[in-house]
């Protein structure tokens, strides 16, 4: 580690300027359509999901054959027991995964990538994940936020040229953005890409760069400063992980995913060929976000394998573990998270899979959907997992290990509880997802009343855009009233003879969309510039229209399969199951939209940090260790050794 430095750790900013920063970062434009932007502004356009899009056949066959080969793989060359037990996984697996064409799945074939569908790359990681969580986030940081996915949408043909062939078949790649004292506020951002020729020179520690220990090439961000002929800003460099001046400081440990290669990495007067820039300076942020706008997708894909494996945990447990003379799924308890477990799995699925399907036909813009699947798989997925355990008792709190070595099965339920756990902040925290996605959801508000709310206009700014909120609220408000949700006979193709009828919770969730639209019009007139502080009442708009979504996917699927004569009777029953549970969590989430103790909490929060209540943390001993909060990382020489492993 370098010396304590008073030097500050990242660029002082304003959070009006962190909010321009993030804000130009977004994309503004909408070129397609997207089923969730229509949700949040009262629109529920079914048209957009169904009839459930379908891969075309050749996709199928090749991503089949991959899935098979991928399986027997993991089931004759993966230990994951042992991966958990040494916290790392074996050389020997990851040149196999290698071998088998896995770093290359969503690299196209031209490049001697697999070119997979989003579907089946999601399928793969899913199963990947069963088998080790880890594999699962090797393979997910390589490739939906590492080197090829910014290359193939943003890079020049000579980038792709020099660097898929590599990343497909032989080079780990990691992305570098988090730092030490720089987390979801990337306008503090402090590592530095100064131009010198030819060249830009890297000076700054990265912190959290998930495959970086034994990563081969590096997506790194950094903030170029402006200076005549270079515009600046934060800026995308493919960058070598062997370059002279980059030191693996430290390979992190978690409380999960103990497999992981995951680092700090620090760079001291790092040369960077200006040919490794990806797009022009300052588009880094957007090319990161544009890059999760499906990367997104992994991580609930994992989920819904979380949620496979645990129903299957389930269903074996609850069937042959007896209490008071009867299996312990008969009773009504246990037998209520059983039901939870199957039903939220099928529409976890149904979401991935929809959302994928719709990426990979790109006809809809889906950066909504594919944030709305990371927030509600990461949330579901922890508590499908939670779940398990608690079915399980307490060999669902024991290790794996510790069941084998006393003669019973080795069910990693607390492994897998452990491992869910970082999903709920992983590529985006669930507090962020909340922000992110509002602030798309609220977006045509924010259009119609921008200069309204905007402190810095003039008066007669305000008034032009006084007459133009009026004139789409105007508009918009009288479609909020009615529509065909109060019609019972609307989505009747839903109501098939001999299942159950989706066609009433497809009704309420048009009527909820417009009631949701109505809720953000009211909130929008009663807070206005400050609805971006209201960030509990947003979070919950955003959980109701996840649920909407979900309910939307799970009914689409249903006839999906039943037109298919895929299990249509049994998708229909876990579609009806799973919406009349999401229409409870619905109800309660538009009760608390209003009632709720959000004034008072911020008055315990000020109570807290003023030190009002530190009596009350009396009485115990705090077995932190001690340190600063956030370590020092000023830019400067590594003095440690360099933990860096490329896998050969």
């Amino acid at each position: 580690m370098s010396a304590p430095s008073d030097t500050p750790q990242a660029p002082k900013v304003t959070e009006r300027e962190a909010r321009q920063v993030a804000e130009a970062a977004r994309e503004q434009d909408w070129r397609k359509p997207s089923f969730a932007k229509e949700l949040f502004l009262g629109r529920f356009r079914l048209d957009l999901l169904h009839p459930h899009p379908v891969p075309a056949a050749e996709d199928v066959r090749r991503g089949e054959a991959f899935l098979d080969r991928l399986r027997a793989f993991c089931e004759t060359r993966v230990d994951g027991a042992l991966i958990e037990r040494e916290a790392r996984i074996p050389d020997d697996v990851v040149n196999g995964l290698k071998e088998l064409g896995a770093l290359g799945m969503k690299i196209e074939t031209r490049y001697g990538g697999l070119g997979l569908t989003q579907v089946y790359y999601n399928r793969a990681l899913a199963l990947a994940g069963s088998a080790s969580p880890a594999i699962g986030a090797l393979l997910s940081a390589h490739q939906s936020i590492g080197v090829p996915q910014p290359l193939k949408m943003f890079g020049t043909q000579d980038q792709k040229d020099a660097f898929l062939p590599r990343l497909a078949r032989t080079d780990i790649s990691a992305f570098l953005l988090t730092e030490p004292d720089v987390g979801s506020d990337p306008a503090r951002l402090a590592t530095a890409a100064v131009p010198e020729g030819d060249d830009y020179v890297l000076d700054g520690v990265k912190l959290w760069t998930t495959n970086g220990v034994v990563a081969d090439l590096l997506v790194v961000m950094a903030r170029v400063p402006e200076s005549e002929g270079h515009k600046g800003g934060i800026t995308a460099f493919v960058v070598e992980a062997d370059s002279p001046g980059i030191t693996v400081e430290h390979r992190n440990a978690f409380m999960g995913l103990r497999g992981i290669e995951n680092g700090v990495t620090r760079f001291h007067r790092v040369r960077v060929p200006a040919a490794n820039r990806i797009g022009l300076e300052g588009a880094g942020l957007k090319i990161a976000l544009t890059t999760l706008n499906t990367g997104r997708l992994s991580l609930p894909a994992m989920c819904v394998g979380v949620g496979k494996w645990s129903l299957k945990i389930a269903r074996e447990w609850s069937a042959v573990r007896e209490q008071w003379g009867r299996p312990v799924a008969r009773h009504e308890a246990v037998g209520a998270k059983i039901s939870f477990i199957a039903a939220t799995t099928f529409a976890l699925e149904a979401v991935v899979d929809l959302s994928s399907q719709m990426a990979d036909e790109s006809r809809n813009d889906i950066r909504i959907e594919a944030a709305l699947a990371k927030l509600y798989g990461s949330e579901m997925g922890w508590r499908i997992s939670d779940e398990l355990v608690q079915i399980r008792g307490g060999r669902g709190f024991e290790t794996a290990d510790s069941l084998a070595a006393r003669g019973e099965r080795a069910v990693p339920a607390e492994q897998m509880l452990r491992d869910m756990r970082i999903n709920r902040i992983f590529e985006g925290s669930t507090e962020i997802m909340h922000l992110l996605i509002a602030r798309e959801a609220v977006d045509a508000h924010l259009k119609v009343a921008g200069d309204i709310i905007d402190p810095d206009k003039t008066l007669s700014d305000k008034a032009r855009a006084g007459v133009d909120a009026a004139g789409f609220y105007a508009r918009w408000l009288p479609k909020l009233v009615s529509g065909p949700g109060h019609l019972p006979n609307s989505y009747g193709e839903f109501r098939p003879a001999g299942h159950p009828d989706l066609s009433g919770h497809l009704r309420h969730v048009e009527r909820s969309a417009r009631r949701l639209a109505r809720s953000t019009f009211y909130a929008m007139s009663r807070w206005q510039g400050r609805m971006e502080t209201k960030q509990n009442f947003l979070g919950r708009i955003v959980d109701i229209g996840a649920e909407l979504f979900a309910m939307s996917a799970a009914c689409v699927r249903a006839e999906h399969l039943r037109a298919d004569g895929d299990h249509g009777r049994e998708a229909y029953q876990l579609a009806d199951v799973f919406c009349r549970q999401a229409r409870i969590r619905v109800e309660e989430l538009f009760t608390r939209l209003w009632s709720n103790t959000d004034d008072i909490d911020r008055r315990v929060v000020e109570g807290v940090l003023s030190g009002t209540y530190a009596w009350l943390e009396e009485g115990v001993i705090d077995p932190s260790g001690e340190g600063p909060w956030i370590a020092d990382a000023a830019p400067g020489p590594a003095t440690g050794e360099n933990v860096h492993r490329p896998i050969r």
